[in-house]
């Protein structure tokens, strides 16, 4: 038995619950041994390591201990535990460099990666180093999240990397076949060729990579690690019915819409390609189609202003064009390597002040309604390529809460809301329901809350429309927070009490009872098929339906 092994036993007969202990004790095992101070992923490997000696039965780790202070320990040692406590861990996956048909202003151009991305950035560098092989990217990336502690078994699969839709057909098929096969533990011992080769393929060869992508898929459905949904960044102006089409065989369950301003002369000036028509037109395609929308929003844009910035999150929270499912707030970022820093050098530019900053981002949170989830708020642009002044602040989302905390303000959004680890079994759930137009359709936001609100146990997006699933509602998403808990494993947490199951029916009953509809279809991703088959939903297409 290794040293850490034997800091692992001293630590089950420990009393230690919460890190500042964690970390006496930490440096105590490194006196005691004459060790350098172990990390929690050393510690977690170890522990891990300690359990597949033996099984539970007869193994001496469990005599005494007791299955909850194993869960007490392993909750300890696990590295930033904010990865798993919306109900899924995320994995951000970046596309090879390739041409981008736009010309943004502040969009910067960096020899060998994909157009908007810098090196120095978590997700870039990982995939530079990797050569953007997505195989690699995704098996790594699962490899680290299991030795920080996190249950990897529902995959939230994000793509980033220049514009999705301009990339060629073959290339997206084989990207995501590659990122399925990695979560499937299938096919590294055959690499796929180089990625080049895969865009010169012939019709033979593009009718194999489509049906090896359907097995993936189907493997996916039973796989250790399921991919729950798919996400991936494209322009307004490349989404039509044709691209939504193809999307869904790929598994593709949300987009990102590159919409930075909805006035048509601020967009004009910063060389963005297309208007605000096309945002409308590709928000209605999308969301008939069932997937769900995230608009990436960037104030203080040349051409705008506080005023104008302010108005455009009234505007698309109460114009039924808009009413975006989650948004993403990237406020420009002055970068030496955009066409936009020469402007700044004429003196034809000129950034938010931190202050001004800092009381915007306060101003569009008080907008957000309660069915809209903000992703983020800035890049992940690491400091040193951001021009002094040009929304530097990489904490700007922790400063603002802070001093609308201090302010007694509270934003209303999914993020600001959702439980993570303030789960109280005993406390009182209620059902809410908020109804609203949208893009020529109905959306019903169902959630399960506390009474105050304050607290969002779990979610569901119902939206009526006619225009592409004739005759029948979809729901677009369902979402249940709190810790990730594992297939099959029981726990006491939201995701085993039901909620979910309780807003689908809420849901079936909605669409027969108010719109005498008789059935209905959800957006699944791949991985959560099963869940559905269980509910009585079969796969018709690309989605699971039901007869009601």
């Amino acid at each position: 038995m290794n040293i850490l092994e034997l800091a692992i036993k001293e630590l089950l007969k420990s009393r230690i619950k919460n890190r500042a202990a964690l970390s006496s004790f930490k440096r105590k095992i490194a006196k005691k041994y004459k060790i350098q101070c172990p990390s929690n992923i050393e510690l977690l490997k170890a522990y891990h390591e300690l359990l597949k000696k033996k099984t539970p039965h007869n193994n001496k780790l469990y005599t005494g201990q007791g299955i909850k202070r194993l869960e007490e320990i392993e909750a300890l040692l696990k590295t930033r535990p904010i990865r798993s406590l919306s109900g899924i861990v995320n994995v951000s996956v970046l596309t090879k460099p390739y041409p981008c048909p736009g010309k943004c202003l502040y969009c910067p151009l960096e020899k060998g990666m994909p157009k908007s991305y810098l090196s120095g950035e978590p997700a870039a560098e990982r995939a530079k180093r990797l050569k953007f092989n997505p195989y690699l990217q995704v098996k790594k990336r699962i490899e680290m999240l299991r030795n920080e502690g996190h249950p990897t078994d529902k995959i939230d699969l994000r793509i980033i990397g220049g514009t999705w839709s301009f990339y060629p057909k073959k290339y997206r098929s084989w990207f995501i076949k590659r990122c399925f096969d990695a979560c499937n533990e299938k096919g590294g011992k055959n690499p796929a060729p180089e990625q080049s080769s895969v865009l010169d393929q012939s019709r033979t060869e593009t009718k194999f990579l489509v049906r090896g992508l359907n097995e993936a898929q189907k493997l996916n459905e039973i796989a250790k690690n399921r991919i729950i949904g798919i996400s991936v960044e494209t322009r307004p102006d490349f989404i039509n019915e044709k691209e939504v089409k193809f999307m869904r065989e790929l598994g593709i369950t949300r987009v990102e819409l590159g919409v930075q301003s909805i006035f048509d002369n601020v967009l004009k000036l910063n060389l963005r390609g297309h208007g605000v028509r096309e945002t409308i037109l590709a928000t209605k395609i999308l969301k008939d189609a069932g997937i769900k929308i995230c608009y990436q929003m960037m104030p203080n844009l040349p051409g705008s202003n506080l005023k104008k910035d302010e108005k455009i999150f009234e505007e698309i929270f109460s114009n039924p064009d808009f009413q975006p499912d989650y948004l993403k707030i990237y406020p420009c970022a002055l970068l030496k390597e955009a066409p936009l820093y020469k402007l700044y050098l004429k003196g034809k530019y000129k950034p938010y002040s931190k202050e001004e900053l800092i009381d915007l981002i306060k101003k569009i949170k008080l907008k957000i309604p309660y069915y809209v989830r903000i992703q983020r708020i800035t890049r992940d642009i690491p400091s040193k390529y951001i021009v002094e002044g040009g929304a530097r602040i990489s904490n700007l989302r922790q400063i603002v809460q802070e001093e609308m905390k201090k302010e007694d303000l509270k934003c209303k959004c999914i993020r600001c809301r959702e439980i993570r680890e303030k789960y109280e079994p005993k406390e009182k759930i209620c059902l809410f329901r908020e109804d609203y137009e949208a893009s020529g359709g109905k959306e019903i936001f169902l959630s399960f809350e506390n009474k105050t609100r304050r607290k969002l146990f779990s979610f569901l997006r119902l939206r009526i429309s006619f225009s592409v699933l004739k005759n029948a509602a979809i729901i677009r998403e369902i979402q249940t927070f709190g810790e990730v808990v594992p297939i099959g494993e029981k726990k006491i947490a939201p995701q085993h009490r039901g909620l979910g199951k309780k807003l689908i029916k809420e849901a079936e009953i909605i669409t027969k009872r108010e719109f005498g509809l008789k059935s209905i279809s959800v957006i699944s991703g791949v991985g959560v098929r099963n869940y559905w088959r269980k509910l009585g939903y079969k796969l018709k297409e690309t989605y699971m339906a039901k007869k009601i």
